[in-house]
């Protein structure tokens, strides 16, 4: 069929899928339409010439996560967040990606989705070109209005997971029948992840970070929501094996992405223990606000703990803060040694407190406070005899590690 008008696409379509067929006929190839999360709206129907990247898009309703991150590292997703000229994308055969031509679908300044075109059997000409930019600027109204439907939905959803989380629920019934009411299955466990960015999330770094939790596929994001610099998560875990890894795995990698795909650095992720009572999402999210807050007081010696399971004493520190602080008690040893180092500036306290924190080990100690074994082992010797210490009695090791903890948890 020949299309001799200048737009063949000032049409009216009952539906995206009936777009995506009439663009493909149009095009003489097949057609998928994206929206801006990489999750499958529509895409042609009447012919089988495909490649694997794009029946798996087809199952599972959204592009493969391999598909996503190669794309990006060959500079192609970038490229259509940032121009609104088609992009021609090279076959990668590791991935089972065929040629094909990708174009944005732009509002303004924002980009609502891509329309795929896969060059099975030819490439696309300067002609076809022009008609697939024509065919981005039609289908803009309809995803608009996809994405209308999809913010009202979330509005509901976040509203639901306030609820949860500040225990609003009276009962766990009466929880199950809001996942049902919003078609959400409850997975059988569940953790709260929270990341902390420097700063309030802006609009763009909402869109940023929504962009890299709708295409994880790793992990299943049941609710999500933001408050100032928190971006909050409710995970499911059902049947995920070794689920804390995968957790940890989870926080890191979109804490890596963040910073390489958009630049946002600095984020701090923490998250729960594993729970299975809905009612307990409240107390799941205080975990991870607790480890968030540990962070801020021990900033080097807890940077790389974001589970409050692997908190250890950490958990503990504000019972034991305020145990000490009732029984007005002071360890004599510490106060031996600051007086020591307030006279004579010296940095015994420094000293003891980093060897306490090398589990004992001179070596690393020495090299963390960029001296040589001999000085720290001496500083050792100065500290016991001072402090009347016995650094090889494991239970006054532990006893001056927790107070020196509360110490400078007090102190921050």
């Amino acid at each position: 069929m020949a299309y001799m008008e200048k737009d063949p696409f000032k049409l009216n379509f009952d539906s995206l899928d009936e777009f995506a067929d009439f663009v493909s006929e149009v095009l003489q190839c097949p057609i998928t339409i994206e929206d801006a999360n990489h999750r499958l709206i529509a895409y042609s129907t009447h012919d089988e010439r495909t490649d694997p990247a794009r029946i798996s898009t087809i199952i599972g309703r959204r592009v493969p996560e391999k598909v996503i991150n190669n794309l990006w590292i060959e500079g192609v997703i970038p490229a259509l967040l940032k121009s609104r000229e088609p992009i021609r994308v090279k076959t990668l055969d590791k991935i089972g990606l065929g040629r094909r031509v990708a174009v944005s679908i732009w509002q303004k300044e924002e980009v609502l989705g891509f329309i795929w075109a896969l060059e099975v059997e030819k490439p696309l000409n300067e002609k076809d070109l022009v008609l697939l930019k024509q065919a981005a600027d039609a289908a803009k109204n309809k995803l608009l209005q996809h994405q209308a439907r999809k913010n009202k939905k979330e509005e509901h959803f976040q509203e639901f997971f306030w609820k949860l989380l500040t225990g609003h629920f009276q009962s766990n019934k009466e929880i199950m029948d809001n996942f049902h009411n919003f078609q959400i299955p409850p997975a059988s466990s569940f953790a709260v992840t929270v990341l902390q960015f420097e700063e309030d999330i802006i609009n763009e770094e909402e869109k940023q970070a929504s962009y890299l939790l709708q295409t994880n596929q790793s992990l299943k994001i049941a609710l999500y929501t933001i408050n100032h610099q928190y971006l909050i998560l409710l995970i499911s875990l059902h049947q995920i094996e070794q689920p804390l890894n995968k957790l940890n795995d989870f926080a890191e990698t979109f804490v890596q992405k963040m910073e390489e795909r958009f630049g946002v650095k600095s984020i701090k992720p923490a998250y729960s223990s594993i729970y299975s009572d809905y009612q307990k999402v409240e107390k799941a999210y205080r975990e991870a606000r607790t480890v968030l807050s540990m962070k801020e007081k021990f900033p080097s010696e807890i940077k790389e703990i974001h589970g409050y399971q692997n908190l250890g004493i950490y958990q503990f520190i504000d019972v034991l803060l305020e145990k000490r602080t009732n029984d007005d008690y002071e360890n004599h040893a510490l106060k031996k040694l600051l007086e020591y180092d307030d006279k004579h500036n010296s940095n015994l306290i420094e000293s003891l407190d980093v060897f306490l924190n090398k589990d004992n080990n001179v070596k690393e100690a020495a090299k963390a406070l960029n001296v040589h074994m001999n000085t720290l082992n001496y500083r050792l010797k100065r500290i016991s005899e001072i402090g009347e210490i016995n650094l090889k009695d494991p239970n006054q090791k532990m006893t001056l590690y927790l107070d020196l903890k509360l110490r400078k948890f007090k102190e921050g």
